[in-house]
């Protein structure tokens, strides 16, 4: 039994005797006073993180066939791979061992575990990986410390899309609470990105956050914008994507059109670093244009899995790590008692996920537990509910966004080094 199960355990059983012995002394129901909380009982809580990664397999599954072969144009839609069942089980993607190597570090470390401590966790992972990731990987076992390692004086990638498809973990461990989801940003954002490329992932973060109690997407959206910079250009394209779909409701082909023109043509908007701009046939893994094919697919999706998953594929450029993205967030909302059968049904529970620790059951065991952290940490509690049930009780907290940094003029970088005591924790060397 790791640390952080022990830790849960003893947590349930405590919740468990304190609300027992307030209602055998003639109490009732916990008075919260009159603190604005978000309630939600843990099994509803586990019903939605669960769908949550399910989601993120289907789109990443659903969308692999297609990953960059449609550049600056729009994946026909008789070229649209067909869902099959088995689909589901993806166990060999980056998109996913990634963040799995993060929630491991928080299950032996915990939430309060130092940037540096993930630094070197991560630099002793031995998965492909690539852009911003490969870079910071490499950064950091040449002994450059985080947040060095994904600063643009070290990291030609810093406003890849790295962090933004790795960031969905940080949500589905914190519902109702952006400002963990935020928190965590810097934490492991700061391995490989830098400005965007880190606004980007706490951005998806904290619309996991708000989709454990909210089903409107253009709600979770601006929850999500409230939690990243409003002077970023990347709050910048959130907002422009919310105005043009205001402007073309039923047609996601015009607003994506839109985002070609400003955010992959034009050379005062695209990713400056690692793509640069272009155009039509132009490879480009900025986090601003990928995070804008995400909320094309939930903002034109209808609540649907499968329209949501299809139309942030059909946007082309990273086209399974988007659709991932869309579908996790759009199937918290739901939960899974709630998913159509077809993305359930084929579901593998004891395979476990490639370079993790991980099965599927393992992932729900360990987000639940880290869940109950994540609330405590917060300022909340935990409740006991019937029949052995909890009952989250969860302050609501405006979120305090990062500070204001961009790549395309970063700040100067003192020292950033790890000690010989921290370099000799770091074996992996290739």
């Amino acid at each position: 039994m790791t640390p952080l199960a022990a830790t849960f355990r003893s947590r349930l059983l405590m919740a468990q005797l304190l609300v027992g012995a307030w209602l055998v002394a003639g109490g009732g129901a916990p008075s919260t006073g009159a603190e604005e909380v978000r309630r939600i009982v843990a099994s509803e809580y586990v019903d939605k993180m669960k769908a949550g990664w399910i989601g993120q397999m289907a789109g990443v599954g659903w969308g692999f066939p297609t990953e960059f072969r449609s550049l600056g144009q729009i994946i026909p839609a008789d070229q649209t791979p067909e869902w099959r069942a088995e689909t589901i089980n993806q166990f060999e993607q980056d998109d996913l061992y990634v963040e799995m190597t993060f929630l491991r570090t928080l299950e032996l470390h915990g939430l309060g575990c130092s940037v540096r401590r993930a630094g070197i966790d991560f630099a002793n992972s031995r998965f492909p990986l690539w852009h911003a990731n490969e870079a910071g990987r490499a950064n950091l076992r040449s002994g450059i410390a985080p947040p060095g390692s994904g600063h643009p004086l070290y990291n030609a990638h810093a406003d890849d899309i790295d962090y933004q498809i790795e960031a969905d973990f940080s949500g589905l461990i914190a519902p109702g609470m952006p400002q963990v989801a935020i928190d965590l940003g810097e934490k492991f954002g700061a391995l490989m990105n830098y400005g965007d490329g880190i606004y980007g992932g706490q951005f998806v973060g904290a619309m996991y956050a708000e989709a454990f109690f909210e089903t409107d997407v253009r709600r979770i959206i601006r929850a999500g914008l409230r939690s990243i910079p409003q002077a970023s250009p990347y709050a910048g394209m959130v907002r422009d994507v919310l105005a043009w779909h205001d402007e073309n409701p039923d047609n996601w082909e015009a607003t994506w059109a839109l985002c070609e023109e400003k955010y992959h043509k034009s050379p005062a908007h695209s990713h400056h670093l690692c793509s640069g701009p272009g155009g039509e046939g132009h490879f480009s893994i900025d986090a601003k244009l990928n995070g804008a094919y995400i909320l094309i697919g939930l903002l034109y999706g209808d609540s649907d899995p499968s329209s949501t998953i299809v139309i942030a594929m059909r946007c082309g450029q990273d086209s399974d790590c988007n659709p991932s993205n869309a579908a996790g967030i759009l199937f918290t909302t739901l939960g899974y008692t709630k998913l159509p059968k077809e993305y359930t049904s084929a579901l593998d529970t004891g395979t476990r996920f490639s370079h993790t620790e991980y099965t599927f059951t393992d992932l729900i065991r360990v987000s639940h537990e880290l869940a109950v952290e994540a609330v405590e940490v917060s300022g909340g509690r935990v409740e006991a509910a019937g029949e052995g049930d909890m009952t989250f009780v969860i302050p609501v907290v405006e979120p305090r966004p990062s500070r204001l940094v961009a790549s395309s003029a970063p700040e100067p970088i003192g020292p950033s080094r790890f000690t010989d005591v921290e370099r000799a924790q770091i074996t992996a060397t290739d």
